[in-house]
């Protein structure tokens, strides 16, 4: 069958600490090849609340129950306590990510800070924080990342144009349905965008009468003799911790399918860059979640 490409996002110091090598020993144990992409700076989880405002925050809130995967003291970070520095904190945990076999790159600097404004900022303001990860990777990992997957499907062009200036070849920061040649402003970039095409947990759990007992079986009829190639990102901080049950269903239910598990750098391998289309960098909606985040026309 297919391949699912299996792309993590790594928010917070807790999904660093507990939820990643939750999920390398699921992954071990299916032999499931995956990409883990870390938050390098500061936990400002708490900075997230000034969301209820947004429509459809709260209605997302009282769906997938925030606090109960968080946990109280996440939910403060920024807020009533200071946020943590997680590339500080967790570098061991990272570092033995990577020297467990599993690719890993940049999901951003400061999640929540990087997800409310980069919309809206210029290029010194993207440059800037778009830098401070790379440094960072550089100093855990000891050498450049291979790969970047935005905070909340959240860029604008000049981040899209950071990706080409660090040199690499393939990213996954938004939604879509295939691997593209991203266009900004009427200049085609030379990276190759691997949009996540399947929804995620969170957007499908309480929705249309889903739970937690019938979204496993919700999810495999969209990969059920489906012939294409998917990405699916998943969080350490849910299908690592308090979903983890629900992940191992859908492993095991893609397996039985007949599908394989990648990372984002065995997809990019396959590709043939010469038939992949252009399309230019927009925004839209995605059911399940609240605001818009760059999707593929």
């Amino acid at each position: 069958m297919a391949r699912i490409v299996l792309k993590i996002d790594v928010d917070t110091l807790r999904g660093t600490r507990e939820g990643v090598p939750n999920l390398a020993r699921i992954f071990d144990r299916f032999k499931a090849r995956a990409t883990f992409l870390f938050s390098l700076g500061p936990d400002h989880t708490g900075w997230a609340m000034r969301r209820v405002l947004r429509p459809g925050f709260l209605k997302k809130v009282s769906r997938t129950s925030v606090v109960e995967h968080y946990g109280i003291k996440q939910l403060m970070y920024g807020v009533l306590l200071p946020g943590p520095d997680i590339g500080v904190k967790t570098a061991a945990e990272m570092r033995a990510i990577h020297e467990a076999g599993f690719e890993c790159g940049i999901h951003t600097w400061d999640h929540v800070y990087w997800q409310d404004n980069v919309r809206s900022q210029d290029q010194a303001w993207t440059e800037k924080q778009m830098q401070k990860s790379f440094n960072r990777f550089v100093g855990i990992f000891g050498a450049p990342p291979v790969t970047h997957g935005a905070a909340g499907w959240q860029m604008n062009g000049h981040a899209f144009e950071q990706i080409d200036a660090w040199g690499m070849h393939y990213a996954s920061d938004g939604r879509g349905h295939s691997p593209y040649l991203p266009v900004v402003d009427g200049r085609q970039l030379s990276h190759v965008q691997m949009p996540t095409t399947l929804p995620t947990l969170d957007e499908v759990l309480g929705v249309d009468g889903v739970d937690e007992h019938t979204v496993a079986a919700w999810m495999l009829k969209h990969t059920e003799n489906n012939p294409h190639d998917q990405v699916f990102t998943l969080h350490a901080e849910l299908e690592g911790q308090k979903l983890a049950p629900i992940f191992e269903q859908l492993l095991e239910g893609w397996r039985a399918q007949g599908h394989t598990f990648a990372t984002m750098g065995d997809y990019y391998a396959t590709l043939d860059r010469s038939t992949l289309p252009s399309y230019p960098v927009t925004w839209g909606e995605i059911p399940g979640r609240s605001g818009e985040l760059i999707v593929q026309p």
